[in-house]
């Protein structure tokens, strides 16, 4: 017979586990406590023994929230693979209904994410889900997944950026696999002038206003969603979301500079157009090396290839 305390990690509960990925999933102990409909001070004391009977502080509290340690971080990996096991075992011997799922992913402004992530929220065929989607900065995709408030981020790597952007990855553990490589295109709206062209030059975009995605106080070229960020442009806006992007490039002509793929079912007003230039860009995702992925985003991965190689694309990995 197993001794008191031996069985569950020196104490640890299922419970406090489940507790304890809710938490990290909605960085904040009392969103996390209504969720589970317990009460605040309990799910605040379970967090407190948790950190207690491993020895380490897991949680960074704030008036803003709570936010995993480094510490907190490394476990979050373990206590995820233990509960999604644990739930496996529920479902085949005691006939419980899958749990609520749980995936949130941030990526640069790309329609096949938003396409694969559509996919990946239909097959679930869950009764009960919790998905996030976060289009937001480069530096933001990092750290949200550095700190595991997203599982993947997608962006990209070009020749220009490829060594800083490797050097923050490393810095945070994380790993770039490689998904495709993508031929630069310009996306302009149906009724530009341009959008008939077979191909376009550098020359041909000198007149139309170059749109691109803010990247707020880390506005270095290295972040910059889109390649050839050094060139200079005499009409230059930087947005913040999709929409407004599409919406300029109607309004104004405006134009910016893409991997070509574009979903006519969410984006049926913009096309794609090859650029000609002597670039490529390297699309991947990131992830912590250390840390296993869940079924769920394995599955977004699995639909993301799908919806890129249904545009002919070759897949890297």
């Amino acid at each position: 017979m197993a001794r008191e305390g031996v069985g569950m990690a020196h104490g640890i509960t299922l419970q406090q586990l489940r507790y304890f990925v809710e938490v990290a999933a909605e960085g904040s102990i009392s969103a996390a406590a209504d969720l589970l409909y317990v009460s605040q001070p309990t799910m605040s004391a379970a967090m407190k023994d948790l950190e207690r009977r491993v020895g380490r502080v897991l949680l960074c509290r704030s008036v803003r929230g709570a936010a995993l340690t480094e510490d907190g971080i490394e476990f979050l990996g373990y206590a995820r693979q233990v509960v999604e096991q644990a739930e496996l075992l529920e479902q085949r011997y005691l006939g419980r209904p899958p749990s609520r799922r749980l995936l949130a992913v941030s990526a640069q402004h790309y329609s096949f994410v938003v396409e694969a992530f559509v996919r990946m929220v239909k097959a679930s065929q869950a009764a009960e889900y919790d998905f996030a989607l976060r289009e937001t900065r480069t530096a933001d995709i990092i750290e949200d997944v550095r700190t595991l408030r997203s599982e993947i981020g997608v962006l990209y790597r070009s020749d220009f950026n490829r060594k800083v952007i490797d050097k923050l990855l490393r810095d945070s553990d994380l790993a770039f696999t490689p998904l495709f490589l993508a031929s630069p295109h310009i996306f302009i709206a149906r009724s530009n002038p341009l959008a008939s062209r077979e191909q376009v030059t550098l020359e041909d975009l000198e007149q139309l206003p170059r749109l691109t995605f803010d990247q707020g106080t880390d506005n270095s070229f290295y972040f910059a969603e889109e390649i050839l960020s050094t060139r200079s442009s005499a009409q230059d806006i930087r947005v913040s979301d999709r929409a407004t992007i599409f919406n300029l490039m109607i309004g104004l002509n405006g134009y910016t500079i893409s991997t070509g793929i574009v979903s006519d079912d969410l984006d049926p007003s913009i096309v794609a157009v090859p650029l000609e230039v002597d670039e490529h860009i390297e699309i991947g995702w990131i992830g912590h090396a250390s840390v296993r992925l869940t079924d769920q985003a394995e599955r977004f991965l699995a639909e993301m290839r799908d919806v890129v190689t249904g545009f002919g694309v070759e897949l890297l990995a």
